[in-house]
């Protein structure tokens, strides 16, 4: 860089006393460097010998040669509606090109003809343009806590630049004083600083493509989730998830039960069919950090019959009980009152009904009345009842 700052100091010299027989062209500055976009003025002077007259002054990017004209830029289609000539016909030649481009990084020189064939000239070694663009240079880790630089940067140096930023596209000269220069210093940074910045020079419209600050931090937020929810009955599974907040995600989980220093599982999900208390530990490279403990409790079945399949509730079962108790008690009875039927009578009476046991094809009675003239079988049935 030293080499190249003496180099163009040395062009500068010797750009001011280049002269053959009083003929000159003198460049303000051998290089300039100018931002994309922006409007550059190459400053410039020139000299000739008295009893000449000028006929013709321009700009080209190209040297005469074999007595062949180099092009005028201000023909250039691609040159011709940004190029203005800010000299005269005495001593000036000035030129301004607005709205540079990377296209336009090269080398120009000014030519002046006279009214002689003989009276031309074109110095060397004339303006080299460069154009550079803006990038704004980040650290390659952001640590939450610590203290961050941005800085403006160029592929070549501008001439004393006013630096400005922005913040999410807002600029950020009223809110700091930093903020005017090449570097922007932010304190004590954190994951709430996830925004984009840019940066642009003063009385410039172009500015440097938007960053993201990409913040790293421990986990944050830990918590566990746990499905199904409510009720839980036992010998069921029960699943348990943990989620957290981490930049760079997290990368290992580890399910504990309180109480016990051992690990009981891994994994952001993990399956349990035990009560109690479990939380989880999440990890990063940055950082460890667990969870609250979250209740497991697991409540025994019933066991009474078959209700708890079936929907039946405690009260329907128990009447449901009574009544099979009663009709077992009955069926017992008609069986002793059939028996006496059978041994005093050949055939039941014509007032009793008669149907087979469809498990036992045994006849079962069912007495709906008794017979009026039948005196021993109502003292029977009443010593039964």
């Amino acid at each position: 860089m030293m080499s190249v700052q003496i180099t163009l100091v040395f062009l500068l010299i010797i750009s001011g006393v280049v002269s053959q027989d009083g003929w000159s062209v003198n460049y303000n500055f051998n290089y300039v460097c100018a931002l994309k976009g922006s409007t550059v003025i190459m400053g410039c002077s020139y000299q000739y010998p008295c009893g000449y007259a000028i006929n013709k002054t321009f700009w080209s990017t190209e040297l005469a040669r074999n007595n062949v004209e180099p092009p005028d830029l201000s023909l250039d289609p691609e040159y011709r509606d940004r190029v203005q000539f800010l000299g005269d016909t005495q001593s000036i030649c000035t030129l301004r090109l607005r709205n540079v481009t990377e296209q336009d990084q090269r080398q120009y020189y000014f030519r002046f003809l006279t009214t002689t064939d003989t009276g031309k000239h074109q110095d060397k070694p004339g303006v080299q343009l460069f154009i550079t663009d803006l990038q704004v240079e980040t650290p390659e880790t952001v640590l939450e806590g610590e203290d961050v630089t941005l800085t403006c940067n160029t592929t070549c140096s501008l001439s004393q630049p006013k630096y400005t930023w922005y913040k999410n596209g807002v600029s950020l000269r009223t809110t700091t004083s930093l903020a005017s220069n090449k570097h922007l210093i932010l304190k004590t940074i954190s994951k709430n600083d996830v925004n984009s910045y840019s940066c642009g020079v003063l009385g410039q419209s172009h500015r440097s493509s938007a960053v993201t600050l990409n913040v790293r931090y421990p986990p944050k937020n830990v918590s566990v989730s746990i499905s199904p929810s409510g009720e839980i009955v036992e010998n069921s599974s029960v699943i348990l998830t943990c989620s957290s907040d981490a930049n760079p995600p997290v990368q290992n989980y580890t399910w504990f039960k309180e109480g016990e220093t051992s690990p009981v599982g891994s994994g952001q999900s993990y399956i349990f069919n035990d009560s109690g208390l479990y939380y989880c530990v999440v990890q990063n490279k940055y950082g460890t950090h667990r969870s609250t403990a979250v209740p497991v409790t697991l409540k025994a079945g019933h066991s009474i019959i078959s209700y708890a399949a079936t929907g039946i509730s405690l009260s329907g079962a128990i009447t449901l009980l009574t009544a099979v108790i009663w009709i077992s008690k009955r069926k017992r009875q008609n069986k002793t009152v059939a028996a006496v039927y059978e041994s005093g009578h050949p055939s039941p009476p014509d007032d009793m009904y008669t149907a087979l046991n469809p498990h036992t094809s045994s006849p079962d009675y069912n007495i709906l009345s008794m017979a009026r003239n039948q005196p021993s079988a109502v003292s029977m049935d009443a010593t039964l009842m």
